[in-house]
């Protein structure tokens, strides 16, 4: 799964080295958490007009996480 955002997010911005991803071990409802840091800079291209970008992100990534039999969720930090 951190491949898959990765791999989605390395396309949308300009600054490649600044994104970090980090990932929360599962909670107790067995939600496991991805914390997405990009640059300053690259902030806008990630959440896009009206948070449409972030939406789109999440809505694929918890597609991927059901094939998977996995509980996410993404946060961009």
């Amino acid at each position: 799964m951190k491949e898959l955002l990765l791999s989605i997010v390395t396309e949308l911005v300009e600054d490649k080295d600044s994104i970090k991803i980090d990932v929360d071990e599962p909670n107790e409802e067995g939600v496991t958490v991805y914390h997405l840091h990009v640059a300053p800079a690259d902030m806008g291209r990630v959440i896009g007009k009206q948070g449409r970008i972030a939406k789109a992100i999440r809505t694929v990534m918890r597609a991927g996480a059901g094939r998977a039999n996995q509980k996410i969720m993404v946060e961009i930090d």
